[in-house]
């Protein structure tokens, strides 16, 4: 079976590992994009950022490419902190603490993790693109030890649990990067048949 090269537009290994079981049996090689391509966050969307990124590293690597781009938005701050999550202060404890201190006791906690990914082919034309949204609300303290980022103070009611709180499996199914995997697979499977 031949492999045909799917770069993942990240230099962060616990984003391939992450992304790896949704392709799995599909013949996708994924790779990490180079360390030396660097790609600006310009867009005002987690759509635009995600298809800046698969893009770019597709024409750079002239292979195929895929990007995501996600984050938490707060209905109570204006959906901030948005496509700046990553940025909002230096770890994920400063951005659990600035989330916090920002949100206070506001009464709407009401909150969603939104994941846009783009699939681009070698010569940079986006090919797919999709977005999931996880519904939820923001805790006033951290639950939980697994995750990263918002993870232990973003609960979803549906499932009583929040994302650090969840077994990896269940996290994959009803998280928002789940959610627009789930989306976006069919039409990787097609695409994986032609490539």
């Amino acid at each position: 079976m031949t492999m045909t090269v799917l770069v993942v537009a990240t230099g962060n290994p616990g984003k391939l590992r992450e992304i790896q079981p949704y392709l799995e049996g599909l013949r996708w090689e994924l790779k990490l994009k180079p360390p030396e391509i660097e790609v600006d966050e310009v867009g005002t969307t987690f759509a635009e950022n995600a298809a800046l990124k698969a893009s770019q590293v597709a024409i750079a690597t002239q292979n195929w490419a895929i990007a995501d781009d996600s984050g938490l938005e707060v209905t109570a701050l204006d959906n901030a902190p948005g496509i700046f999550s990553a940025r909002y202060g230096l770890s994920d404890g400063d951005r659990i603490d600035r989330l916090l201190r920002e949100l206070g006791d506001h009464g709407d906690r009401s909150a969603r993790f939104v994941c846009a990914i783009a699939v681009a082919q070698p010569d940079g034309a986006i090919a797919l693109q999709t977005e999931g949204i996880c519904l939820g609300e923001i805790l006033t303290a951290a639950r939980g030890k697994g995750g990263f980022g918002y993870d232990p103070i973003f609960y979803v009611p549906d499932q009583g649990l929040t994302f650090a709180e969840m077994p990896a499996a269940l996290k994959q199914e009803v998280s928002h990067r789940g959610r627009a995997f789930q989306s976006i697979l069919p039409r990787l499977k097609a695409l994986d048949a032609e490539a």
